[in-house]
């Protein structure tokens, strides 16, 4: 008996077995909204990498096209420390309502348009390099089909946005921040 190929999607989900270890996700569809496309799946991992963190991705925004990607296409990836799903579901509703038109490219800023969660005054996320993850890890997973890169989205505030825009993503590093605290204040 011939057993069929995993479908793209069943590929990429083996891939975040590998990132999460033994970690159930917790699986949310985000209702497509564009004629074609499937729904975005967002994949919310409580106490992931550690207790009291939550790790997010999706999986649907690389259906998609886009004029900017040249054979790689991006899912989104999130760490915080945190216990609200809340951080994973946004992007995984970014994913959805930008898809096709965001590329989602390292230095991107995303005016989230209001506080993301209620425990945080942030109100946008920077793309960059996903937290805790080794470059192997994200970069041209093989899906059977056009690779996936996994982009990491860090929430920030609205004047960080503004230098991010202003002075680029590298700049923005180089400040002393916390990367996974979702209350700190803002460092520009």
């Amino acid at each position: 008996m011939l057993r069929a190929m995993p479908s793209r999607a069943e590929r990429y989900f083996a891939h975040l077995d590998t990132l999460t270890g033994s970690a159930e996700p917790r699986l949310q569809p985000i209702p497509s909204t564009r004629p074609g496309l499937d729904d975005v799946i967002a994949f919310v991992y409580a106490d992931e990498p550690e207790p009291r963190y939550l790790t997010g991705a999706t999986y649907g925004l690389s259906l998609a096209d886009h004029p900017d990607w040249h054979g790689v296409r991006p899912e989104l990836w999130i760490s915080v420390r945190s216990d609200d799903p809340v951080w994973a579901l946004a992007i995984g509703y970014l994913a959805e309502q930008l898809r096709g038109t965001c590329p989602f490219v390292y230095g991107d800023t995303i005016d989230f348009g209001q506080p993301i969660a209620p425990e945080s005054s942030m109100t946008a996320f920077a793309v960059s390099a996903p937290a805790g993850l080794d470059a192997h890890q994200y970069t041209l997973i093989d899906v059977g089909g056009p690779p996936i890169s996994i982009a990491g989205c860090y929430p920030v505030h609205d004047t960080e946005r503004k230098y991010i825009r202003e002075h680029g993503i590298d700049a923005f590093w180089q400040l002393d921040w916390d990367l996974y605290d979702v209350r700190r204040q803002p460092v520009v």
